[in-house]
This record gives structure tokens, C-alpha cells and sequence, in this order.
């Protein structure tokens, strides 16, 4: 035996490493009662579920629970108990064997266990039918002899032991003739007043078996008594039902009444004449006497006949017994029913109504035209399906028809079963095909991409994605509504593609509306339908224009008081093509000598560095290269750079009036023609109040300007000690300079210097102002001017 066991131990021990000693063979006493716990197993399944079944007991019982598995510190127990019906007695059975099966993932093993129950001496129960809640029955004639020994109780142990023995439950007349006794070796026996007119009554007596002390069991035994024969004639069977086939040829066997007696005889009372049936007057066989087919065919009442049989000795006629036999004739069908239609094929929309009837079958018996046909549907594939249902004989929907998901729209294979009783007649096969509608509209959801402005052709902006409720779900195709030709969408997989080039400053966004339209989502290829939704495209800004300066070029002259700064000019800069660009870096690439110049923002300020003596005399240009960059989170930054010259004069006070500086200009220097653009302003109502007022006040200031200039020419020609020329000279140019240092004023930074300095420059070209039309002499080293 331990040799058959050894694969099942290795099987175990590669599934359940750490199964421990495994006790495939147990002793347990037939003292243990229910719950008790046999033996326990522990098992090693640390990736799966293990399961532990019970396959099957030998000999079959129920005294074994199924076992159970727990898990306890990461191993799993198994117990095998005793069930609650469990009454363990050795001597009737002393040896199981349980099948066992552990199951863990994908590996399965089985094996023996074997429990043998061994016997106690000091035990002892009730058991079999006596202790069970039904009772012991027992049978005993009404002529039963007073005192008779009825039944003997067998019970393990009871003479080892000297149980006692004692009907507990009442035995009061008038319903008990006398009370039952029962010994100590178990012996059950009649009353002493017998059993006499007690037929077909039933007693149930209540037995105490006690054994020892405080040890006692007890049991139910039930006496049935049988009435007395009247004679000594009977039928050993009671009245039989038969069923027969109506194709049986006369002279078939029908069944054989058997009667107990010396020298019986049978007859048929009823019905008389029997024309059907025959019945031997020495075996008792029955047979058929004439065609049944031809009978039920006539309607005379052949379809259930009930025989009365009279049983009699031949010697004694009087000495009798009647048997009521009834027999039923069952009609043969030798062909099929024939139905209308005899297969059905049919499509039908997913949207029909539930309760719609798809069909209604006629079928007939050729057989029997009246008989009555039962109908049944049966489901071939998707099997079990209640999407349609048979009532009577209409074939209907039954459940709302759904084609909008995954394998939801099937074809119902399925057949109409005919029945007469229990027996298949004829199959009517269905097929009943599902078809699509179209019933939803496809949808996408709005989205915004966004796209550099120089992207080049055929680029992937992205996808629309469009759904669709009617299966399959992603049966559309995509197109553009109108909007510009600029962009692309594939039709199948909704990928929107950039066509042509984009620009910014032309146009920052577009409106795309995108048609979805769904198809092959119905029977008709021509049911379509469409929804849409809007995709917006931003143009990301990219610097493709450098900044303009207006002017590129400037040429400044500046008198620069001592250790003072200067604001020189404001650099002007935009981009024509993108007139909203208005942030700008600005930086000095070049003529910074000494750091004297610096850019605060878009403004050249002039830095003079020099706080004591000896003070710089004469004057200096700068040639100024300033780098003008756009600025911000796009990319590239494209720059240009304004060349600015700029001629500093410096403003000392000491310098002598009649020191000369006369400065040598090469013939083939041209004049530098300043040109002004004014821009043209209309100004507000009150602003014209304002300046009218203004320019009254300026006439009267300038009348009296002339007055004091009018009296300075009369004292100049009374002063001997100048010439008249110089004098006259110098009283022109103070006036003419303040008028010009009046009307530049926005342009000069500087207060112009003293009329005894001017009066020693030295002016080397002639020009016009285009704004005044006046002539004017200007020096072009020092940009200074003498109006003519």
C-alpha cells in the first residue's frame, strides 16, 4: 500500500513544499461524535487560491464534512471532521478510504486517506434505523400469538454492558389492547390481551437503553399491524395502471394477474362483452382481443379501459377476489406533423418594437387531426439567448435588440420543437437575423492646437477623434466645412495636416468646423449621419521681421556743461510688419570711448566724466553704434543696428571773447541738410483757447524784446570804444540766438552758450530751413548756426 502511495507524496511535496509527515493513515474510535476533527494538513500555495475537495468515500457515508482550507501565518491548514450525521460503529463498518484532491494554480494532485475506526469497549449507542428519526417498522399479523416475540433490538455492547431496557412513551387504552414489553436482551413482545381487531393500526413505541450511569441512548420502533386475510385467496400485486401502444397486433401480452390459492381461475367481469381484451382463465395473461387502431379510430371509448378481474379456486367458487386493472392505449404517430411554415427565415431591425410577432405557426397531426400539439422553442446559437420567446404558437421579441456593442448583434439560429406529451414530433428550424440602424449621430470634441507661424507644409497638427454610439464605434470619416484651404484633414483617421504657410501678423487664429459622418452603420449604405465639431487653430508668433529705426542714421551736436550728464536722444525703432512688437533691447556695440555714453532704456544719455581742470577745450565726435534687438518668449531675436555721431561741445565759461578758433574745412565736405518732419495734430477746442491765449502773451513778450533791441542799437552808437560794426554784429546774432534757442528748444538740451563765444565760431557752409525757408550760416565741426 505504500508503495501505491508514493507518487501522490511526491506530487504533494512539489506543490506544498512544506507539508509535514502527511497521515495517510488514521485511527479514530467509534466513541467520536460529530465536529471532531481527524487530522489537519498543511499546505505551501503562495501565488493561488488552493482548494481542497472531498472526491468521493468508500464505502459511501455521509459522516465526513467536506474539508476546509484557512490560512494561519501564511500556510494554509486542511481539516477533515466528522459531520453532523456521523454515528461511527466498527462492527458495522471498521475501514474508510477518502479521495483527496489539492489544487493549487495549475497543479492538481490526489490522494488516499484512509481512517479506520476501531472499536470500544467501554461505548455503546444506539444505531441503524432505531436511533434514526423515522424509527424501526415492523410488520406483525392481528392473529399474532399473545406474548409472541415480535423483534429483537441489537445494540453493541448491551449484553457486555447489562444495559437496561424500557418502553418510555404511554401505552393507554383504548387505542393500545394491552401495553408491549421489552426484556434485557432486547426482545420485543405482544401484549398479553394480542392483537386481535387491531388491523391496520400503527404503535409507536419510545425505547430507553441506559448503560451504566449517566450513559443511555434511546430509539423509535414502529408496529404496523396487518389485517387478516378473508380467505385464503389473493392477489400477490395491487391494481395495476398499463399504457399500450395502439399498433399492437391482437393476441400482444397486455400483463399477467398473479393470485394466491389451490387451483385458481380468472374471468373479466367488466366490461361484458369485452370485445378489446381477453384474459387466460389458468395463467391470468391478458391479451389483446381485436385491433386497437381501428377502436380509437371509431371514438368507442378504447383510449382508457378498466378491466375488473375476478380470481377464483376452481373447487371452491364462492372463495373469491376482485382486481381493478386499468389500461391506457396510446395513440403511435407514424407521421409528422405538418406546419406552416415549415422553416422561417427572417431579418429584423434592431429597433423593433418587444412584442412584436415575427411569426405565428400552424401545425397539424395527419394522424389525429384533434389532437392537441405542444410547442417549444429551443436556442442553437447564441444558446440561451431571451432576445426572442414563443408564446402559444407566435414567435416574439422578447427583449430590446442592441447592435451597438462588440458581438451584440447576432443571427438567432434556433428551431420550434412539436410535441405530443413528452415526445418530439417534428423541428421547424428559425433564423432570424439581426440588422443595424442607424441610430445615433457621430460626435467630436472641440480642441484647440496650436502652430508656429513658420511651420512648413504638411505638418501634423494633430487628430480629431471622433465617436460613434451604433457599433463599430469608430466607423467615420472626416471632413472639412468650408474655412480656409490652409488646412488638411485625412479622412479616415482624422489627422489635420497644414497645407500652406501661415503668418502672424496676417491672421493669429482659425476656425475649422469638422464634419463626422459615420457609415456602413446600417442595413441601407445610404442611411449616413454627421455631426461636427469645432477645432481651433492659434498661430504662434515667430520673429521673421527685423526692427526698422527712423532715422537709421543721426548726427548730434551737444554742449556739455562740466560734471554734468546729457541726455543726448531717444532711439526710435518698430517693426512695419508687426506694429504691435513694441518691446526692444537696446545695447552699445561700439564708440563707447572712456564710457561717456550710456543707454537708459531707448534714451543716449552723454556721461561727463570730468570733475576738475584742466577742462577739455575743444570739442570731440562720437561715432555710436547701437544694437536694436526685439525682445520676448519668441524666438529667433532678430536686431539691426542706428549709427548715431555725436558732436560734443564743451561749455567753459573762462575762455577768452576774443580768442579765434578758425578750423580748416576740406573743399569736398558737403553740407548736412537736417530734414524735420512734423506730423499734423488737431488739437481740442480748449486747447485752441489755451493757445490763443498763449500766442498773446508771446506777441506782447516779443514787442518788448524788439523795444530793448531797438535801445541797445541806440546805445552801441553812442559808445565810442567799439567799433560800430561789431557792435551791430553782436547785438544780430544775441537775438537771432534766442530765437532759435526759443523754437529748438525741444531739441536742445543745452542753454546756448554766451553771444561773445558764438561770436568767434567760425560757420563753413550755407543751407535753407525747409520749415521757415530763412537762410542760415552753420559750422560743421560744432553744428552751431547763424541765421542770415
Amino acid at each position: 500500500m505504500m508503495a501505491l502511495l508514493g507518487p501522490p507524496v511526491l506530487l504533494l511535496a512539489l506543490v506544498a513544499s512544506e507539508v509535514h509527515c502527511l497521515p495517510w493513515f488514521i485511527n479514530v474510535s467509534e466513541s467520536q461524535g460529530p465536529g471532531t476533527i481527524l487530522k489537519s494538513f498543511p499546505f505551501n500555495c503562495t501565488l493561488h487560491m488552493p482548494i481542497l475537495e472531498l472526491i468521493h468515500v468508500k464505502p459511501p457515508t455521509t459522516f465526513f464534512n467536506p474539508p476546509s482550507l484557512t490560512r494561519w501565518h501564511g500556510i494554509y491548514m486542511g481539516m477533515v471532521t466528522l459531520s453532523s450525521s456521523a454515528r461511527l460503529d466498527a462492527l458495522a463498518v471498521n475501514h474508510y478510504e477518502l479521495q483527496l484532491r489539492f489544487t493549487c494554480g495549475n497543479y492538481v494532485m490526489e490522494g488516499l486517506l484512509f481512517v479506520d475506526v476501531q472499536r470500544d469497549p467501554g461505548y455503546s449507542s444506539c444505531a441503524g434505523r432505531f436511533a434514526s428519526p423515522a424509527g424501526e417498522i415492523i410488520q406483525v399479523r392481528e392473529t399474532v400469538t399473545p406474548g409472541t416475540q415480535l423483534y429483537t433490538l441489537l445494540l453493541p455492547g448491551v449484553e457486555l454492558q447489562r444495559a437496561q431496557i424500557s418502553i418510555i412513551s404511554a401505552q393507554d387504552p383504548p387505542y393500545f389492547p394491552g401495553p408491549f414489553s421489552i426484556n434485557g436482551q432486547g426482545w420485543l413482545l405482544a401484549p398479553s390481551q394480542g392483537l386481535k381487531g387491531q388491523g391496520q393500526k400503527v404503535f409507536q413505541l419510545q425505547i430507553l437503553v441506559t448503560f451504566g450511569q449517566n450513559r443511555s441512548c434511546h430509539g423509535t420502533l414502529k408496529v404496523k399491524v396487518l389485517p387478516a386475510p378473508s380467505s385464503q385467496i389473493s392477489f400477490l400485486q395491487q391494481a395495476p395502471n398499463i399504457t399500450i401502444r395502439e399498433d399492437l397486433a391482437p393476441g400482444s401480452e397486455v400483463v399477467q394477474v398473479r393470485a394466491r390459492g389451490f387451483d385458481v381461475r380468472y374471468e373479466i367481469l367488466s366490461p361484458v362483452p369485452c370485445p378489446l381484451f381477453s384474459i387466460g382463465r389458468v395463467d391470468g395473461l391478458v391479451r389483446t382481443a381485436a385491433p386497437l387502431e381501428s377502436a380509437l379510430a371509431r371514438g368507442a371509448g378504447a383510449a382508457v379501459t378498466r378491466l375488473r378481474v375476478k380470481a377464483y379456486e376452481r373447487l371452491r367458487p364462492r372463495a373469491s377476489v376482485e382486481l381493478d386493472l386499468t389500461v391506457n392505449v396510446r395513440s403511435v404517430n407514424r407521421w409528422p406533423p405538418r406546419c406552416l411554415p415549415a422553416m422561417l427565415v427572417t431579418e429584423i431591425r434592431e429597433t423593433t418594437l418587444v412584442g412584436t410577432v415575427l411569426n405565428t405557426f400552424t401545425c397539424t397531426d395527419p394522424d389525429s387531426s384533434g389532437s392537441t400539439l405542444d410547442y417549444k422553442l429551443r436556442f442553437y446559437s447564441p444558446p440561451g439567448l431571451a432576445s426572442l420567446c414563443l408564446r402559444d404558437r407566435a414567435l416574439e421579441v422578447n427583449a430590446t435588440l442592441d447592435c451597438d456593442a462588440p458581438g451584440a448583434c447576432f443571427q438567432h439560429a434556433a428551431s420550434i420543437l412539436v410535441l405530443n406529451g413528452d415526445q418530439p414530433l417534428t423541428e421547424v428550424p428559425v433564423l432570424v437575423m439581426v440588422t443595424p440602424v442607424n441610430e445615433f449621430s457621430p460626435a467630436c470634441v472641440p480642441h484647440t492646437f496650436r502652430i508656429r507661424e513658420d511651420a512648413g507644409p504638411y505638418t501634423l497638427l494633430g487628430s480629431v477623434v471622433g465617436m460613434d454610439k451604433d457599433y463599430p464605434h469608430n466607423s467615420v470619416e472626416y471632413f472639412i466645412s468650408g474655412g480656409p484651404s490652409t488646412f488638411s484633414v485625412d479622412r479616415l483617421s482624422g489627422e489635420i495636416h497644414l497645407l500652406g504657410s501661415l503668418d502672424y501678423e496676417l491672421q493669429k487664429s482659425y476656425r475649422l468646423t469638422v464634419l463626422v459622418t459615420d457609415h456602413s452603420q446600417d442595413q441601407d449604405p445610404t442611411q449616413r449621419r454627421s455631426g461636427s465639431c469645432t477645432i481651433t487653430i492659434e498661430v504662434e508668433d515667430v520673429n521673421d521681421h527685423s526692427p526698422e529705426c527712423q532715422p537709421p542714421f543721426q548726427e548730434l551736436t551737444i554742449y556739455t556743461p562740466l560734471g554734468r550728464s546729457v541726455e543726448v536722444t531717444k532711439v526710435s525703432c518698430w517693426v512695419p510688419q508687426e506694429p504691435q512688437r513694441l518691446t526692444f533691447s537696446y545695447s552699445i556695440v561700439g564708440g563707447t570711448s572712456q564710457s561717456r555714453f550710456s543707454l537708459q532704456g531707448a534714451i543716449l544719455v552723454y556721461n561727463d566724466i570730468t570733475l576738475g581742470p584742466p577742462w577739455p577745450e575743444q570739442p570731440h565726435s562720437y561715432e555710436l553704434l547701437i544694437r536694436v534687438a526685439d525682445s520676448g518668449p519668441s524666438i529667433p531675436h532678430l536686431s539691426t543696428t542706428a549709427t548715431i555721431i555725436v558732436h560734443v561741445v564743451p561749455w567753459n565759461a573762462s575762455t577768452a571773447a576774443t580768442r579765434i578758433h578758425r578750423v580748416t574745412v576740406p573743399s569736398m565736405m558737403t553740407p548736412l541738410l537736417v530734414t524735420d518732419t512734423e506730423v499734423f495734430w488737431q488739437p481740442e477746442p480748449w486747447f485752441v483757447v489755451v493757445l490763443t491765449v498763449t500766442s498773446a502773451l508771446f506777441l506782447l513778450a516779443l514787442g518788448w524784446l524788439f523795444s530793448r533791441l531797438f535801445q541797445g542799437l541806440a546805445q552801441m552808437l553812442q559808445t565810442p570804444n567799439k567799433p560800430a560794426h561789431e557792435l551791430l554784429l553782436n547785438s544780430i546774432q544775441g537775438t537771432e540766438e534766442s530765437i532759435e534757442g526759443f523754437m529748438e528748444a525741444p531739441r536742445m538740451e543745452m542753454p546756448q552758450a554766451p553771444s561773445s563765444v558764438m561770436s568767434l565760431e567760425h560757420f563753413d557752409g550755407r543751407a535753407q530751413d525747409p520749415r521757415t525757408g530763412r537762410d542760415y550760416l552753420f559750422n560743421t565741426l560744432t553744428g552751431a548756426r547763424r541765421w542770415l
